[in-house]
């Protein structure tokens, strides 16, 4: 039994605990903050992120809590015209194995963390941040802020966008600003007339804005993100916003999502970041998951699936006893590079084609997708959620 330092103790970093205890390893997660919690609302999690935390054996604590909603609707956010839709009933649990779902952040990360705690090779700690590493022969040394030095076999770095672990093994600076900025309200489902509970996770389209909602925490909320690209240059993160600075950003959409936007109380505001996609993630037995590896814009809902693809493809490669780190951590770089890396595109480019046009794109957009068939629209999504690549052994 090798034992596996994991800095971040986020959603990356749980996922890849429960990965590397169930391949037989201990693993010692890292984790900067005084508590393992997760911040955020509502995420949605697609048929690949259900594969893989079923393969974690989380399938039914993240059930729980979730919402299973009808359909995916892409809605003319100025006229209040339907554009496309994508049901998620019927045909498509068929064809991917799994349902589409929006859950809560915290109710994910709480069935992540209960199943690490359940295991006692998975060492929990706080207050431990990772400031940096050095590879010394077969283990590596990990320094903590506090001046201990925390020794393992190897170190996996899924402490988020603007990862240390990265920064060393990288140097590849901070990350992008999007110029993106979103404002985020979770309002309690009493509060949402009857009429606008719908089961659907809803997009409504503009220029340079969109709006997204669903129903959240078994219906018990209603998730609502509304993003402006205002060409922001300021890092921001949870920072509390006036609601008439909401009101009077999309003040320019469709009365229907006017009404929605209304119902938003407490608004935070975050500007989006994401990094340009690379090839390599390793150094030796160091290896980055999750959003330190690939960081992507919301706009494909795929940050968390991505990083729950990342632990279970890495658990797949380990094996009890003996192990060749740096050979293991270059066939999950090999293997998920290519996968991770088109999704960043992917997400790019949704909040350029079809989330912020105007004028004559928004139009050809319209019409483009408007045609579409639902069996057409299956096919645009199989890549992203059938079964990925085979793990390499």
């Amino acid at each position: 039994m090798a034992t596996v330092l994991i800095a971040g103790g986020g959603i990356g970093g749980v996922a890849a605990a429960l990965g590397v205890a169930q391949a037989g390893h201990h693993a010692v997660v890292l984790e900067r903050n005084p508590e393992f919690t997760e911040l955020g609302a509502g995420i949605q999690l697609g048929p690949n992120a259900f594969r893989a935390l079923d393969r974690l054996g989380v399938l039914d604590g993240v059930r729980k809590g979730a919402v299973f909603v009808d359909e995916l609707k892409l809605m003319d956010g100025v006229t209040g015209e339907r554009i496309t839709h994508l049901p998620l009933t019927g045909e498509f649990p068929e064809r991917y194995g799994y349902p589409y779902a929006v859950v809560h952040r915290v109710d994910l990360y709480t069935a992540l963390l209960d199943a690490c705690r359940a295991y006692d090779a998975i060492d929990l700690r706080t207050d431990s941040a990772v400031v940096r590493y050095q590879v010394d022969g077969d283990d590596v040394l990990v320094e903590l802020a506090s001046g201990e030095t925390v020794r393992g076999a190897a170190l996996i770095g899924a402490d988020g966008i603007r990862s240390t672990v990265r920064a060393q093994l990288l140097a590849d600076g901070e990350p992008r600003v999007s110029g993106h900025t979103i404002y985020r309200s979770v309002i309690p489902i009493e509060s949402v007339p009857e009429e606008m509970r719908w089961n659907s996770v809803t997009l409504w389209a503009a220029p340079k804005r969109h709006v997204v909602h669903y129903p959240i925490a078994g219906r018990k909320f209603l998730n609502l993100a509304a993003t402006v690209d205002n060409a922001a240059t300021e890092v921001v993160t949870g920072r509390p916003v006036d609601r008439d600075l909401v009101l009077d950003t999309f003040a320019v959409m469709a009365k229907t999502t006017r009404a929605f936007i209304e119902l938003g109380r407490d608004w935070r505001t975050w500007v989006l970041c994401d990094r340009d996609p690379v090839r390599r993630w390793t150094d030796r037995q160091v290896v980055l998951l999750g959003d330190a590896a690939h960081p992507m814009l919301q706009y494909a809902a795929q940050g968390a699936c991505m990083a729950l693809e990342d632990a279970v493809s890495l658990r797949d490669l380990l094996e009890p006893g003996t192990v060749d780190f740096p050979l293991v951590f270059q066939r999950f770089n090999d293997l998920r590079a290519e996968r991770t890396g088109w999704v960043q595109r992917v997400s790019r480019a949704l909040g350029e084609r079809v989330y912020h046009p105007d004028g004559a794109d928004a139009q050809a957009r319209n019409a483009s997708l408007g045609a579409y068939t639902v069996p057409r629209l299956f096919e645009l999504v199989d890549e992203l959620y059938q079964e990925p690549v085979p793990s390499m052994r």
